[in-house]
């Protein structure tokens, strides 16, 4: 049940008491018993829907795909990553439609949710993104977004020499655009009400195939300007990026550093995300993509590594006889 039927079912609802109330006052129709109240949710009981069998296998498939992501983070396996990429565009994208989007948010903002009893999936995803993101950071955009997914293949299969690195000094703002964003489309609904803005601000209808044909073409423009500037959107544009951005403020479980990075410079130039500066990684920006902390592990190429190699290799040569 989407949340716009869950608000109408809400304001019918709404609408029938206080017609029965207004009947009731005027004399027009006696008003309900109890045993009529409970005849009548009795039979509301009998043809709504249930959580049957169809929701129990979509709520094993999500945490059998949830289960997939965290596995292929904790092992840093890039071949369990790109599966996991693969699997969130075709089961979360095109199969079920199923991202975290504004139009959350703007439920959040009305304290209004649709019924735990027909959408237990739904809730496990929403806790699933919010758990993960305060444990490890921006977990969901690096592996369960459908579109996040998308364009990092894309990344992957382009040729490299298409791409274009925006200047440093544009890029250091250009990351809070995306918040710009979130602070207007709240206030735009809140004064408005209208939650349909999300067509115009997000892509990720796109896994429904359906829309006008402005949203088509800007969909269009974000995917050309994606081939050439990688995971534009995801890094410049998306509210939800920037509420988990914020979120993720609360990190328990950061990325280690070394002695080492506050010179090297390795990491730095491999992460596609803009999130290491320095010695420092913005939790923000980081979606835990794992490139660096496989560097990190990197006994070959990471400079504490071989620095500890020099140094015992030292001792050992000033113990030897």
């Amino acid at each position: 049940m989407t949340i716009r039927v869950w608000l109408l079912i809400k304001s019918v609802l709404l609408c029938f008491v206080v017609s029965s109330a207004a009947f009731a006052q005027d004399g027009a129709a006696p008003p309900l018993s109890l045993a009529d109240l409970d005849a009548l949710i009795e039979q509301d009981n009998e043809t709504a829907p249930t959580f049957d069998q169809r929701g129990l296998i979509d709520l094993l498939a999500l945490i059998a795909f949830l289960t997939l992501a965290v596995v292929s983070f904790l092992k840093k396996n890039t071949t369990l990553k790109y599966a996991t990429m693969v699997v969130a565009i075709a089961y979360m994208g095109f199969m079920k439609g199923n991202l975290v989007s504004v139009v959350h948010i703007f439920a959040l903002m009305e304290w209004s949710f649709p019924l735990f009893q027909y959408n237990v999936a739904w809730y496990v995803l929403m806790l699933f993104t919010v758990v993960s993101t305060v444990l490890w950071g921006r977990l969901y955009c690096g592996r369960i977004c459908a579109f996040g997914s998308l364009t990092q293949l894309m990344d992957r299969l382009l040729p490299s020499r298409w791409r274009v690195e925006l200047p440093p000094w544009l890029e250091r703002r250009a990351i809070y655009v995306k918040y710009v964003l979130l602070v207007g489309v709240l206030g735009y609904f809140l004064v408005t009400k209208d939650n349909s803005v999300y067509k115009y601000v997000e892509p990720f209808w796109m896994f429904t195939l359906s829309g006008s044909t402005v949203m088509w073409t800007l969909l269009a423009a974000l995917l050309v300007t994606t081939i050439f500037i990688r995971n534009f959107y995801c890094r410049y544009l998306c509210i939800v990026g920037a509420g988990l951005g914020l979120l993720s403020n609360l990190t328990i479980f950061g990325i280690k550093r070394w002695q080492q990075c506050n010179t090297c410079k390795i990491c730095e130039n491999a992460c596609e995300w803009g999130a290491i500066q320095g010695p420092k990684i913005s939790v923000t920006e980081c979606v835990r993509c794992d490139d660096c902390e496989i560097l990190y592990d990197d006994e070959d190429k990471c400079p504490h590594w071989l620095m500890l190699k020099k140094t015992t290799a030292k001792l050992e040569a000033s113990k030897a006889p």
